[in-house]
């Protein structure tokens, strides 16, 4: 992975998925070692952030290398300096950027014109380091990820589109339900189906119970993402009857696991109190952030 970029799961292999869960354990058992002493982090964000701009901060610096914060404020990207002068700057200074942005096309011009990796740490179309440090989650809570089926329940966002790529090429099942008219991109269900293993199903339902019944992993983001906001009303009508609760939980395995990338909305998306239920690692999944990253940054600077 040297030199490459990550924009989206679907930039890797099944190998690469692994090799970054393998590291990230590892140094989450044994400690980070300052791997990285001497390189430099840009965090480009158009977007405010806590999970992962602190998550990213801190990866760098026990991996013994520095990072730097740059909000729109301060670059005005794509308004006051162009994306490829930015990209180009960058290059000059740092050794790796991840980009928090809007629009997925930033993120691929800022990779287009930059001489050094980049990494989407969010867009309107993926978030690939929340599937990777979901996928490590998950693992260790069950041992596995080949065969298990994951049940998403919601808007076919971002962090839906990259836990698809990622459960595809893990080898697990994955089943979202979404209302009409928020259901997952068909570029992502095809790419999904072209990368899926082991037989691994991708299923597109409309009702909650549908996807629940029997799944490992239940589930749920936010109905109204950040750029959204002027939906939330409409969106708020959309989803009703797509809250995560007890009742829906209980349909899935008795030893599911319940998970949330946060922020969460309590009593829209997830009932109120279930984030704190024995069956909720929504907190491992924050922490896993953490390990995740830092192997992504060791794996793409290749120490």
């Amino acid at each position: 992975m040297k030199g490459k970029d990550l924009l989206s799961i679907g930039d890797l292999a099944p190998d690469d998925v692994w090799r970054i869960i393998d590291r990230a354990i590892e140094q989450k058992r044994q400690g980070a070692s300052p791997i990285l002493a001497g390189e430099s982090l840009a965090l480009l964000f158009e977007k405010p952030s806590l999970r992962t701009r602190v998550s990213f901060d801190i990866a760098m610096h026990q991996l013994g290398g520095h990072s730097v914060y740059i909000p729109q404020s301060e670059v005005g990207l794509g308004t006051r300096e162009s994306i490829s002068d930015v990209a180009r700057t960058l290059s000059r200074y740092v050794n790796i950027i991840a980009a928090r942005t809007f629009a997925h096309a930033t993120v691929e011009s800022l990779a287009e014109h930059a001489t050094i990796p980049v990494i989407n740490a969010l867009s309107d179309r993926e978030h690939p380091c929340q599937a990777l440090g979901d996928l490590l989650t998950i693992y260790e809570k069950k041992a596995k990820l080949e065969g298990l089926t994951f049940a998403f329940i919601g808007d076919g966002n971002n962090v839906a589109s990259s836990l698809l790529l990622a459960s595809a090429l893990a080898g697990a099942n994955f089943r979202i339900a979404s209302p009409k008219g928020y259901e997952i991109s068909d570029e992502i269900e095809s790419l999904g189906r072209r990368l899926a293993r082991s037989n691994a199903q991708i299923i597109l339902v409309e009702h909650p119970q549908a996807a629940v019944a029997g799944a490992d992993v239940v589930y749920t983001d936010v109905w109204t993402s950040m750029g959204q906001e002027a939906e939330a009303k409409k969106r708020l009508g959309a989803f009703a009857g797509y809250q995560v609760t007890a009742e829906l939980l209980s349909q899935a395995a008795k030893d599911a696991i319940l998970m949330h990338p946060l922020p969460a909305h309590h009593d829209e998306e997830i009932a109120p109190g279930l984030i704190d239920s024995p069956q909720s690692v929504v907190f491992d999944q924050a922490e896993n952030r953490l390990h995740v990253q830092k192997a992504i940054l060791a794996e793409l600077l290749q120490k």
